[in-house]
């Protein structure tokens, strides 16, 4: 792999691929990491420890851009993640957070963050930026938000990656 400027992005792997996919990276000495997650798993005659993804069908994958379409290559990745349009990039500070997090906790579970109808928020960019909105509706990557702070019921489409919960509906 090449480049002096490595970032961690996020591959989106197909589903239960993921320790397979980590394998195939660290084979081809490519950096790696697949959080996993110790849970209590029941069958009928015995309780036992196991190892799942944390994040499921997610790998994160550091190297510099230009590798990017070797990754995307091999067996097992469907795409990376985007986020406003590029692959999405993940600090070294949110790795190191994330592994240290599962070495002090068993039995870690994820949850997205909810955009609900009613949900207060803040508008982060464009024209409406640091302005408190109301969830209206929510759509694939779209909000309709109430702008209720300038006098009038202004209704705006907003891009989800743009507004930021502020507070509980």
């Amino acid at each position: 792999m090449s480049g002096s400027r490595n970032n961690w992005y996020v591959l989106y792997t197909k589903p239960r691929w993921e320790k397979k996919v980590y394998t195939l990276l660290t084979d081809k000495n490519i950096e790696a990491y697949c959080p996993l997650n110790k849970v209590r798993k029941k069958w009928s005659d015995r309780i036992k420890w196991v190892e799942e993804p944390l994040f499921k069908s997610y790998v994160f994958v550091k190297l510099a851009a230009e590798d990017l379409t070797e990754v995307r290559m091999i067996n097992g990745v469907v795409n990376f993640v985007y986020w406003l349009g590029k692959p999405a990039i993940v600090k070294n500070k949110e790795i190191e957070i994330i592994r240290k997090f599962l070495n002090d906790h068993d039995e870690v579970w994820t949850e997205p963050i909810a955009l609900q109808k009613d949900a207060r928020v803040v508008i982060r960019r464009g024209a409406f930026m640091d302005k408190e909105a109301r969830v209206v509706r929510v759509t694939n990557n779209k909000v309709r938000v109430l702008i209720e702070s300038i006098g009038y019921s202004l209704v705006a489409i907003v891009a989800r990656s743009n507004v930021e919960v502020v507070g509980k509906p």
